[in-house]
């Protein structure tokens, strides 16, 4: 029985990244199935008053819906086998940040994504991570490294 890695896929919502490593993987039929955590801006933002109730104060509104995010994204970061963590160009992504410590914390696999342009702002995360990359491309081929030991253009003799 060949085993299905959880992979989590945290970080920017706003470009397809995740969707080119989940057609990656499936192109290269890697044993694999993704989380991720709510990828809707405004559900993100307005869970907690829309569940729980309003809140005159923004910092009220924010703290209940980073609470009951955080119900998922740690259960399904405690869940992963592999924590993928991209940061984009857009906005930074404290929450993201945030992910990739708290995976670290559990000895969790990290592999970072993030254009050059953030490699100084990102240095200590990048030290926590086992791989730093720039595109989804590079992590299909680690998830295929990694599950199947295989690399390109290697073969046993």
């Amino acid at each position: 029985m060949t085993k299905t890695w959880n992979i989590y896929l945290s970080g920017e919502i706003h470009s397809d990244w995740r969707e080119q490593i989940e057609a990656g993987c499936k192109a290269a039929d890697l044993p694999v199935s993704f989380a991720s955590p709510v990828t809707h801006h405004e559900a993100s933002d307005d869970c907690g008053v829309a569940i729980l109730g309003e809140e005159p104060d923004k910092f009220w509104h924010d703290h209940k819906g980073a609470q009951i995010n955080a119900i998922r994204t740690r259960t399904l970061i405690q869940d992963a086998d592999i924590v993928v963590v991209r940061f984009g160009e857009k906005y930074k992504q404290w929450n993201a940040a945030f992910d990739a410590g708290f995976a670290s914390a559990l000895s969790k696999p990290v592999i970072v994504m993030h254009g050059p342009d953030h490699q100084h702002a990102l240095k200590e995360v990048d030290a926590a991570a086992l791989a730093v990359v720039e595109t989804a491309d590079q992590i299909v081929e680690i998830l295929g490294y990694v599950i199947r030991a295989e690399l390109k253009g290697y073969t046993d003799k």
